[in-house]
């Protein structure tokens, strides 16, 4: 029997309507508004045809017309499949072939035309709720099926390893169409706090909104970590985590980021995984003298730390993590997608 669990955006809408869901460098939605708008868009993509279980491609900018897009896809029970807007135009082809629709332009915002079978009230955690393709790092990109219940649990474990503020501002500069980036925003709607998306990653942008937009979480890679110091970054006053992976964070920038402040905690991950497979947690900086909390770490947090500071900390409390004796990793666990596994159910 399938499981099911309360809309996310309807729960947020019902529990904080006035909180602000998103918010772009030129406009912001509430959660009352954004759930008008899903509800909306759902009606228009039931119109144009779109079933539950299709897949619908998505080629918007980050921002209230993606957010939407996304959204309405959840409510009618479609399959979004967020489109890179780099790729080349056979790239772009190959991923838009097998899908019902493209979204290129924003919905509509008549909540009159909702369909009657939408928006959907829950969300089977079996379910696929979005298809992501791998960034291509090692090989060509593969088409990744994420569902209900690996976004839901990548939410819970990250939680667990960075904490919750229910006055997050959690800064999304990367890729929607990439799991990093779209992971920001679905967490914010399961946690019912905010997301602060810009189109791209702009080094002032993101070091105005990290020094005057209290900004409490920012997601980066190594490359844009060091523009925001090169920029002089220092000591942004309600910044509780910079969640750095995508890759190695070299030692020295490490150190010179918690040098100036800036409370780095790094993070291993993939597509296949859900976003977050293994974080240092945030309690684990005050044993290397950086974050304002004051509190000792907890009983074997400096276990988590490696030579470059902290490391890539600890397995997400729900997901399980093993070195092969050939030095593979191997992942279990929950936010592993389903057709990622073996025979065995590992990754």
């Amino acid at each position: 029997m399938a499981m099911q669990v309360e809309a996310w955006l309807r729960r947020a809408a019902i529990s904080a309507p006035t909180l602000t869901a998103l918010q772009t460098p030129d406009a912001c939605v509430s959660y009352a508004e954004l759930w008008h708008l899903a509800r909306a868009g759902a009606g228009e993509l039931s119109e144009r045809g779109v079933r539950p279980g299709e897949r619908v491609a998505i080629a918007l900018v980050p921002g209230i017309a993606f957010a939407q897009a996304l959204h309405a896809c959840m409510q009618l029970g479609a399959v979004a499949v967020p489109l890179d807007l780099r790729l080349t135009a056979a790239e772009r082809e190959q991923i838009v072939d097998g899908t019902r629709l493209l979204i290129d332009e924003s919905l509509g915002v008549d909540a009159g035309r909702v369909a009657p079978d939408a928006p959907c009230s829950f969300h089977d955690l079996d379910a696929v709720c979005t298809v992501i393709h791998t960034s291509g790092t090692t090989s060509a990109p593969r088409p990744i099926e994420l569902t209900y219940g690996n976004f839901l649990w990548s939410a819970l474990g990250s939680a667990v390893a960075l904490g919750v503020d229910p006055r997050e501002r959690w800064l999304c500069a990367l890729p929607v169409s990439h799991v990093g980036g779209l992971s920001i925003l679905l967490r914010s709607a399961i946690y019912a706090t905010t997301a602060v998306v810009h189109e791209r990653f702009d080094t002032e942008a993101v070091l105005r909104a990290l020094r005057g937009e209290q900004i409490t979480l920012v997601s980066l890679v190594s490359t844009t970590l060091a523009r925001l110091l090169d920029a002089g970054l220092c000591d942004p006053p309600h910044l509780r985590c910079a969640l750095t992976g995508g890759g190695p964070v070299p030692t020295a920038l490490a150190k010179r980021a918690r040098a100036a402040g800036v409370p780095v905690v790094e993070t291993y991950g993939l597509t296949e995984c859900c976003s977050q497979a293994a974080t240092a947690p945030l309690a684990a900086l005050a044993a290397v003298g950086v974050g304002s909390t004051g509190e000792a770490p907890p009983p074997g947090a400096a276990d988590t730390q490696t030579s470059r500071g902290i490391g890539a900390g600890v397995p997400l409390f729900c997901t399980r993590v093993e070195i092969a004796p050939d030095g593979e990793i191997v992942l279990a666990g929950p936010t592993v997608a389903p057709g990622a596994r073996s025979a065995d159910g590992r990754l």
